[in-house]
């Protein structure tokens, strides 16, 4: 369908104005940035959020969580009214951005991290986040039948299609690497392998962090997920023992920071 003059110029005047609201931060000199202590907290690339970034970067946190459930992120607004990339965050800390917080669900996937603004580009596995699915229990009734390949489509499997479907409906939590220098078993590495052995490969877990609005992929390149507020950093991962029966309250979880 062929767009209008008018809605082209539209169209254009938007996307400057998002683009006008990010900035260029220098990144430090190769011969220096060897790791995540060389960038700051800020990242730095040609094209940021600092704020965002300031937010994914913080690397510790004393408050006392509260508890939340999956459902209490999912009902946030998303996009939220009124709020622009590169804005201060008053209007996503009057919704909760920043609080500690604590959610049981299931985690079906942490997955490798990649090259980020938020951490300078760094590419090694120990200076990238990791990116968790997080569900609720009823989201692992969702299954998905295996596809055969098709034009330029590979044929994908049933587990591959049923993870598809369930992420639609899942909320996202993010290892980062300014945790990880205090805490260097909360690792993508060590989580994947319990939920690989998990019935179902769903692990269920207990989750503590801080809320945050990833505003970028808000208003940018959306992800597969019921909207983009996430438990980012992850400051404590549990997950319930083989054979435990374990509740929101309960203290029979096991750290993964501990886990053998």
């Amino acid at each position: 369908m062929k767009q209008s003059p008018m809605a082209i110029l539209l169209l254009m005047f938007v996307s400057g104005s998002i683009a006008a609201q990010k900035t260029a931060i220098k990144c430090p000199p190769p011969s220096k940035l060897k790791d995540i202590t060389a960038c700051p907290s800020t990242g730095c690339g040609p094209s940021l959020d600092p704020n965002l970034n300031d937010r994914k970067n913080i690397p510790s946190d004393n408050q006392e969580p509260v508890a939340k459930t999956l459902k209490d992120l999912k009902d946030l607004p998303d996009p939220v009214p009124g709020f622009k990339i590169g804005d201060t965050r008053e209007k996503l800390k009057a919704l909760g951005e920043g609080d500690k917080i604590t959610v049981v669900a299931f985690a079906l996937v942490a997955r490798k991290g990649s090259k980020e603004s938020c951490n300078c580009g760094l590419a090694a596995p120990k200076d990238t986040d990791n990116h968790i699915v997080l569900v609720e229990e009823a989201t692992l009734a969702l299954t998905a039948k295996a596809t055969p390949a098709r034009n330029a489509a590979k044929a994908r499997s049933a587990q591959q299609n049923t993870l598809d479907v369930r992420e639609k409906q899942s909320e996202t939590a993010e290892f980062t690497p300014r945790v990880r220098l205090d805490h260097p078993n909360l690792a993508g590495a060590r989580l994947q392998k319990l939920i690989a052995a998990a019935p179902k490969q769903a692990l269920f877990v207990r989750v503590t962090g801080l809320l945050m609005f990833d505003s970028e992929h808000s208003l940018g390149r959306h992800l597969k997920r019921v909207n983009d507020w996430e438990i980012h950093p992850v400051m404590k991962m549990e997950f319930c023992p083989t054979g435990e029966t374990c509740t929101a309250e309960s203290n029979n979880w096991q750290d993964l920071e501990t886990q053998p």
